[in-house]
């Protein structure tokens, strides 16, 4: 157990708030926020052993991302998912505490033995932290965003009053720097959601006026759920929103990778775009990359209905359509309404495509554009008059149903599928270029 004097150097706080006013200033990210906050708040002398935070995060999949640091171990992170709490231990906590009797700031001292308030404590204990101090802010009225943790010490005396003091201001500080960049996250997260991921980048970087946009060339996927309508009259509202949510984790879920990107869900249907360079290769990669993606989709689909049928429910039926072509990427809309989508003859194209499914009773066809790219075998279905389309369009299907994936693929897929939910996390909050009035912290309990 350390000793230490009760005086903090102001200026070394004031360099500390500096950086902080600066971080916020550059765009820091969060974790680089937290991590350099608490290597300098420790080294201006100030007896912290331990410091936890807990930002909420408006995000599809975490509801906060928690930083705990700790002066023998440095900083971890963790995601918390919706719908994984423990209410048990979220009731017994000093954050619970906090909520409920809407307070700012809890201190408790530790003692050797005895009694403990809050089962947190023992681990603390065990840390030979002497002196607990919780706090709770937000990031403005009426924001279901903000900020909750804790500071610790392992000092014999505990906090003085000066420590005390010192945190406090730091604390503003901190929730300022913090603020700016949770809502920077929020807007990323935002816009990767709703948008896709090269879609929200342009927007935030000021593709935002109607008619901003290019022309690209891309391997297009266009996928459509049968049979929708007797689903939604069948099961009722929420069983047929919850067969759709799993139709799509099945079967787009692995066009938002190695390349392909989900641009749009179109009611009970996508569609997903691989862009590409205009010359032979890279159209090659794309188109290759969208069919294995197909193949996986499928794979998934089949195992989707295959939990279904235990269940004694219907399965899942769909179509897909595959092209390749130029499409405009942009803006379009009202003045003050705007959708960022891909549009022009060849989207409209791989929506006939995907229609043809049904008439040819295979659940994918492509244009013979599409195979030409692609290695295999592929049965011609026939030749079709699209309307609009002065030249007859090949319909094709593919005779296999599997292909070798690429190296590079391969391994992204094995790393990821080993990483825990927090280092998932980790990756998601780090990739920003790859998504009662106080804060929802009902299941962050350190």
């Amino acid at each position: 157990m350390k000793t230490i004097h009760s005086s903090v150097s102001d200026i070394f706080l004031d360099k500390v708030a500096e950086w902080l006013t600066q971080a916020a200033l550059t765009g820091e990210n969060l974790e680089s926020i937290v991590r350099g906050f608490c290597d300098r708040i420790a080294a201006t002398g100030m007896p912290i052993a331990r410091v936890h935070l807990t930002f909420s995060m408006l995000h599809p999949l975490y509801d906060a991302l928690g930083f705990t640091w700790k002066r023998s171990s440095g900083l971890t992170i963790e995601g918390y998912r919706h719908g994984t709490e423990k209410p048990e231990r979220f009731l017994q906590s000093p954050y619970y505490h906090l909520l409920t009797n809407n307070l700012d700031h809890l201190r408790r001292r530790i003692d050797k033995d005895g009694p403990l308030e809050f089962p947190i404590f023992e681990e603390l204990r065990t840390d030979k932290v002497t002196d607990y101090i919780a706090f709770v802010q937000t990031f403005g009225d009426g924001s279901a965003q903000g900020m909750m943790g804790s500071w610790s010490t392992d000092s014999s005396s505990g906090f003085s009053e000066e420590m005390i003091a010192a945190l406090l201001r730091m604390q503003n500080h901190l929730a300022v720097a913090a603020k700016m960049a949770v809502l920077g996250k929020l807007a990323n997260n935002m816009l990767t959601t709703y948008l896709g991921g090269d879609a929200g980048k342009r927007v935030l970087n000021g593709q935002i006026r109607r008619g901003d946009g290019e022309t690209i060339r891309a391997a297009l996927v266009m996928g459509d759920m049968r049979q929708s309508t007797m689903y939604a009259e069948k099961e009722g509202r929420q069983a047929y929103i919850d067969t759709l949510n799993e139709f799509f984790d099945a079967i787009a879920a692995p066009f938002n990778r190695n390349g392909g990107e989900i641009l749009s869900f179109l009611g009970d249907g996508f569609l997903a775009v691989y862009p590409c360079g205009r010359h032979k290769d890279p159209s090659k990669v794309a188109c290759q990359a969208a069919l294995s993606a197909v193949f996986q989709a499928q794979a998934r689909v089949e195992h989707l209905n295959a939990e279904r049928q235990e269940k004694g429910m219907s399965v899942v039926r769909y179509g897909i359509g595959l092209h390749v072509g130029n499409v405009m990427f942009g803006n379009v809309g009202l003045r003050d309404r705007l959708t960022f989508s891909a549009f022009g003859s060849a989207v409209n194209e791989v929506e006939r495509l995907q229609s043809l499914t049904k008439k040819y009773t295979r659940e994918v066809v492509a244009s013979q554009a599409f195979a030409g790219y692609c290695d295999g075998e592929w049965v011609t279905l026939g030749e079709e008059k699209l309307r609009g389309i002065r030249q007859k369009l090949t319909v094709l299907h593919p005779k296999f149903t599997t292909m070798p994936a690429k190296s590079g693929d391969a391994f992204e897929e094995a790393v990821r599928d080993g990483l825990s939910e927090a280092e998932r996390v980790i990756l998601l909050h780090r990739d920003a270029t790859k998504l009662d009035k106080r804060p929802q912290f009902g299941k962050f309990i350190q």
